[in-house]
C-alpha cells in the first residue's frame, strides 16, 4: 500500500522544519536571545551548559528550518532571525483561532449552563 503525502494549501513548504525546530526548548531560547539582535556562537552559548559544537547543531537545524540565518563577520560566525518563516507559521497557526475562540465560547456557555442547573438542584433540597 502506498500512502501520499497530502499538501495543504497555504502552508509552507518547510512547515514540518519549522515547527521541528520550535519543538526543542534550547532552540527556542536560542531564538528569543536572537529577537534581541544577532549574536556570536560564543554569545548564544554562554548561558547554557552545553559546548559551543552543541549550540553550533542547533544553530543548524534552526538555519535549515529559514528561522535564522548566518553570516561571517571578521573572525566571528553571526546568527540572527529570519522573521518571513516565522511569519508563515505563525499565519497558519491563525487559521485555527477562529475554531478556538468558538470552542472556548462554547464551554463558557455549557459551564454557565452547568451552574444554573446545580443552582436550581440546590434550591429544590
Amino acid at each position: 500500500m502506498v500512502m501520499e503525502q497530502i499538501s495543504y494549501a497555504g502552508a509552507p513548504p518547510n512547515l514540518d522544519a519549522i515547527f521541528a525546530a520550535l519543538a526543542d526548548p534550547t532552540r527556542r531560547a536560542i531564538l528569543s536571545r536572537l529577537v534581541d539582535g544577532e549574536a556570536s556562537v560564543n554569545q548564544i552559548a554562554a548561558p547554557f551548559k552545553m559546548s559551543q559544537p552543541a549550540v553550533s547543531k542547533h544553530l543548524k537545524v534552526l538555519e535549515r528550518a529559514g528561522l535564522i540565518e548566518r553570516e561571517v563577520d571578521e573572525q566571528r560566525r553571526l546568527a540572527r532571525l529570519k522573521v518571513h518563516e516565522m511569519a508563515a507559521a505563525v499565519e497558519w497557526l491563525n487559521q485555527f483561532k477562529a475554531f478556538w475562540g468558538t470552542s472556548f465560547d462554547q464551554l463558557d456557555d455549557l459551564l454557565r449552563d452547568m451552574k444554573l442547573t446545580n443552582h436550581k438542584e440546590s434550591e429544590h433540597e
